[in-house]
């Protein structure tokens, strides 16, 4: 009986999960994928400054370092946006041709 309820658990997470896993899906809630990447690219940015900054006033290493470190993030956050921010646009339909065949054979 207690396997059972185990089991029973464990469907009901797997259920009330779906949701989460259907949204880490290609295509799906882009806008909030890149709100979230966005987010971590303005704390990557904010870091980055601070630490760049503190550098140039006390000249430590490891300050050179983190402004080093939180750049790359940033640059890395930055692809992230922009990849989910082109997943967002519509797909390009094709266009009829504008020219006729049949008369350009002639």
């Amino acid at each position: 009986m207690a396997a059972d309820s185990g089991w029973g658990c464990r469907k009901r997470a797997v259920v009330a999960f779906q949701p989460v896993t259907d949204m880490l899906n290609v295509g799906r809630c882009e806008p909030l994928k890149a709100a979230v990447h966005g987010v971590l690219l303005t704390t990557a940015a904010v870091c980055a400054a601070y630490n760049m900054a503190a550098w140039l006033k006390r000249r430590q290493s490891h300050l050179a370092v983190n402004a080093v470190v939180y750049t790359a993030a940033t640059i890395w956050e930055h692809g992230h946006v922009l990849h989910h921010l082109i997943e967002c646009q519509p797909p390009d339909t094709e266009r009829p041709a504008t020219s006729d065949p049949v008369r350009d054979a002639a």
